[in-house]
């Protein structure tokens, strides 16, 4: 008979690779951790901050972990130290409140927290709504209140300005705009889709190389709703007294970016085809490598592949042991019981309709921290479906007929499931985890919106540019790989079919 210990090593054979393959930290001075967001300036300050502090000491950067409440809640947690915020946002968005605090009434309600901003940059990034220029001649639009005469406008605004309280909500309130329904889009996308007309009206940000090369209208926010919003550190208040070297190269930093510096390196990345640590290197000398063009095939062999594969390999297999050890032994029991069959199968079966990110969002404010352990348990949940279902199944299909043969001879109840049940269901469990493996390499691109790391970097970095190659150089490996691992299990599957038969 084929070997009952197949699927066990099976499971522990994946774990060694997985074991193998996790990164290990280095030990010996703490880092400074630095975060940004999920758009082309945060992430090009992201990396300024990385340079200017690398310099004086060890750090790292957290890239694109997504939206405010993410960055903040991954503040709060500790998880990074310091990230590129903007005075508007963290009174209105953080602290809730109202008018257009200085920095010291920020600190004030900031110290209740634990938290500081400090070291302005020098510039100001504004909120504003745009419209495509030759529909603001057509109707005559100069300001937001213009909006009110034209409510068949099409607008299409970033998710984040669509539910922050100084976003939509309190602008469509502030002009009288409630009767005007828009259409969420991401913002790297927004520009294109205003080009091609498809709407009418965007969000901008003041610093967008775009506003320029696509000839878009500003309009004035002329009841003055907006807020200002000067770069500014938002960090925990200890940080500066944790990282003495690293602050005082952050604090070289102040007043040395001016707008037009800033809109400078947005274009180095959006229009010019610069990596987001190119354009940072504008912000410490003038001169700046030359204008590329980002192609598919240098995107994808760039240096950051062997690493992006390593974190996504080890999000893909760490997660898959996991419900590897907890999706069998879940199947046998609703085999073995029909009490249990119905609450086990509907549980996994509702935890497979969560989306990802409001997973990945629970999962943060019940850890307090983002990063490769949320991702491994989100992953560890949705990966259990199949082989739960392809386990019990397995086991439902075994003849009546061998198993009252094995109770003959005396076999108890565990001899019985691990010497002659699970070894003829082991092909029917394979082919649950290999289903279980290959959605895994999908879904594992998420995880990058928590700074989990793999090709999801790559694709979430595609997204903000709108750059078509860089979203390829993500997602092609990420394909390759999950044909690779079906394979891998194709072959699996063979060989314990071919263990069958012989036996």
């Amino acid at each position: 008979m084929y070997h009952s210990q197949a699927m066990p090593r099976v499971a522990a054979g994946f774990l060694l690779a997985t074991l193998l393959l996790a990164p290990f930290k280095a030990a010996g001075e703490e880092a400074l951790k630095i975060g940004s967001k999920r758009f082309t300036e945060s992430y090009i300050l992201g990396e300024v901050l990385l340079r200017a502090a690398s310099a004086r000491g060890p750090a790292v950067l957290k890239a694109g972990l997504g939206n405010t409440g993410i960055v903040y809640a991954a503040l709060r947690a500790g998880s990074i130290d310091v990230y590129p915020e903007y005075t508007g946002t963290i009174a209105r968005e953080i602290l809730k409140l109202q008018g257009n605090p200085d920095l010291d009434h920020l600190n004030r309600a900031l110290a209740q927290r634990g938290m500081a901003a400090s070291i302005p940059l020098g510039f100001s990034n504004n909120y504003a709504l745009g419209v495509r220029g030759s529909v603001a001649s057509r109707l005559r639009l100069s300001s937001v209140s213009d909006l009110a005469l034209h409510p068949s406008l099409r607008l299409g605004l970033s998710q984040e300005f669509l539910a922050r309280a100084d976003g939509w909500p309190g602008l469509s309130r502030a002009y009288g705009l409630q009767g005007i329904t828009p259409i969420a889009l991401d913002h790297g996308l927004a520009y294109e889709a205003l080009k091609a007309g498809r709407v009418d009206v965007i969000d901008l940000y003041s610093t967008d190389p775009k506003i320029a090369s696509h000839g878009i209208k500003t309009l004035a926010d002329d009841r003055g709703f907006f807020p200002r919003y000067e770069a500014v550190l938002l960090h925990r208040a200890d940080t500066p007294a944790r990282f003495p070297a690293q602050w005082q190269a952050l604090s070289a930093l102040e007043s040395t970016i001016d707008e037009s510096t800033m809109m400078r390196m947005n274009a180095a990345a959006e229009l010019e085809g610069r990596s987001f640590a190119d354009a940072a290197g504008l912000a410490f000398s003038h001169a700046g490598a030359s204008p590329v063009h980002r192609d598919f095939w240098h995107a994808m062999i760039a240096p950051d592949l062997g690493r992006l594969t390593v974190e996504h390999l080890l999000l893909v297999f760490g997660s898959l042991v996991a419900s590897i050890l907890v999706g069998i032994p879940l199947g046998a029991a609703a085999a073995k019981s029909r009490a249990l069959a119905q609450p086990i199968l509907a549980l996994v079966g509702v935890i497979q309709t969560i989306p990802s990110l409001a997973l990945l969002a629970f999962l943060i404010a019940l850890m307090g921290i983002i990063g490769t352990i949320p991702a491994l348990i989100a992953l560890f949940l949705y990966a259990l479906l199949p082989i739960v279902r392809n386990t019990h199944a397995g086991l439902a299909g075994v003849g009546e007929g061998l198993i009252q043969a094995a109770r003959a001879l005396g076999l108890s109840a565990r001899d019985r499931l691990w010497h002659i049940e699970l070894p003829l269901a082991q092909r029917s469990i394979l082919a649950g985890v290999k289903t279980s493996a290959v959605i895994n390499v999908g879904t594992a691109t998420i995880a990058a919106f928590i700074g989990a790391g793999g090709y999801g970097d790559r694709i979430l970095a595609g997204l903000a540019l709108n750059d078509h190659a860089m979203l390829l150089a993500g997602a092609v490996p990420a394909a390759v790989m999950a044909l690779a691992i079906q394979a891998v299990f194709e072959l699996l599957e063979r060989h314990a079919a071919r263990g069958l038969q012989e036996n």
